[in-house]
């Protein structure tokens, strides 16, 4: 039988979590793509939206080492950051959940993000027991149960949603085009 170290698991669970995350922040890509080619003033807002995000990031990387000088405090001050937008990353589809009960419809949540925010979600909080980190336990925990919770309804409305009829869309097209 084959002994693998904690180091050893942490790793693979890091990495397995590195792939996941990516595949979790890659899900608005299509969004993205479909404001793109559709050119309406939401791609400018969007835009506006991921500049302010990159230069609060600057900013907090630079008044992080500028305002803390030890690892101690640094990674105090990065923690609580992270616990706080973690969470809010997590909870942000909560709202989309209500929307999901109002109309019995998963319309507007996408499977494959719920399947990844959940996935995502075991993945880091496993890691963070792997020596116990309440940074990463918290957020990851609550991203888990949050996204279990997203996968419940999906299962519970996934088929009262009502199918878009491709072809009542291609009539209406070739009418309008008349």
């Amino acid at each position: 039988m084959v002994m693998l170290s904690q180091d050893a698991v942490r790793n693979v669970i890091g990495l397995i979590g590195n792939v996941i995350s990516f595949g979790l922040f890659l899900s608005p890509v299509p969004t993205f793509v479909q404001i793109i080619k559709k050119k309406n003033a939401y791609q400018l807002k969007v835009l506006k939206i991921l500049a302010g995000e990159l230069a609060f990031m600057a900013v907090v990387v630079v008044a992080v080492l500028l305002a803390a000088h030890t690892h101690e405090k640094r990674s105090l001050i990065v923690g609580i950051l992270c616990i706080i937008f973690g969470t809010c990353m997590y909870a942000s589809p909560l709202a989309v959940m209500k929307l999901v009960i109002q109309t019995r419809s998963v319309e507007y949540m996408p499977f494959t993000l719920s399947l990844a925010s959940f996935l995502n979600g075991v993945c880091w909080t496993t890691y963070s027991c792997l020596p116990f980190d309440i940074n990463l336990f918290i957020p990851n925990g609550l991203g888990a149960l949050f996204g279990f919770l997203q996968l419940i309804l999906y299962a519970c409305y996934f088929k009262a949603t009502p199918k878009k009829d491709a072809k009542a869309e291609v009539e209406l097209h070739s009418a309008r085009d008349v």
